[in-house]
């Protein structure tokens, strides 16, 4: 059993395959608790999937994944490993949270109803502490006169920073994001931007971004990832991804990006 002390997250000889296409490719990746790792790469590279797989909406086909130190996909019997059950992934997933491309808000409740909702009926939140920690969330995202609104009634960014707020309820200790701004309209990327920064400077959670936007990956990431074909090509500090990349696919990838 390795030792994961030092992780919050632990990936080991992951794969993924869609039919013939091999998404994650015995993917070996450690995120270390209140550590920003961003992972960057051509489209259709797999970096989504790495969320997915996490989030329980794709099961791996191999390997396994450890959250704070248990298996997420698997649980221990007798001394092996094996397929988890719905109760143990619901369990093990509690300590994380998304925020996906396309909000993902029910239409049907208010701002302040989307983000109580799991709270008070997946942990048996009383309602009023619900509530209070609700306002206080989006007075935090900076939709504190928003409340009552209805997704329709919301900026596609506002609608953003209600799902950021609804994830952060939850109390996760990893927020995954997965490429938060790119249905966005231009004008409405920074505000979503704005929020994650704050949250990164706080520094308690650790984070797992998948983004297009490279200068915000510089600027709040501790670690970068560049990723393509189901493996890590290159990885390190922003400032040498970005400025001083060894790999030639990172480098023609980067060029090409930072040229748009």
């Amino acid at each position: 059993m390795p030792d994961e002390a030092n992780n919050i997250i632990r990936f080991e000889k992951v794969t993924k395959a869609f039919g013939d296409l091999v998404v994650l490719n015995e993917l070996d990746l450690e995120v270390a608790p209140a550590e920003k790792v961003t992972i960057i790469g051509p489209s259709g590279s797999g970096k989504t999937t790495i969320l997915r797989v996490l989030m329980t909406l794709e099961k791996p086909n191999g390997g396994v994944i450890y959250v704070d130190g248990e298996p997420l996909w698997h649980m221990e019997k007798n001394g092996q490993l094996v397929e988890a059950g719905q109760k143990h992934l619901r369990r093990v997933r509690g300590n994380i949270g998304m925020v996906f491309q396309h909000f993902n808000l029910f239409p049907h409740m208010t701002a302040m109803r989307n983000v109580t909702e799991a709270p008070i009926n997946v942990l048996g939140m009383p309602k009023e502490e619900a509530m209070a920690r609700a306002a206080a969330l989006l007075d935090k995202v900076g939709l504190g006169d928003k409340h009552d609104h209805y997704p329709a009634q919301l900026s596609g960014g506002q609608k953003q920073r209600v799902a950021i707020a609804r994830a952060l309820a939850m109390r996760p200790k990893v927020m995954l994001f997965d490429e938060v701004t790119s249905a966005l309209d231009p004008e409405l990327v920074g505000e979503v931007l704005g929020v994650i920064r704050e949250l990164a400077e706080e520094g308690e959670m650790a984070m797992l971004l998948v983004t297009h936007e490279m200068g915000f990956a510089k600027e709040v990431s501790d670690r970068v990832i560049f990723f393509d074909k189901g493996k890590i090509v290159e990885q390190g500090p922003p400032l040498q991804i970005f400025e001083s990349p060894q790999n030639e696919r990172t480098k023609s990838f980067l060029g090409a990006t930072l040229r748009h």
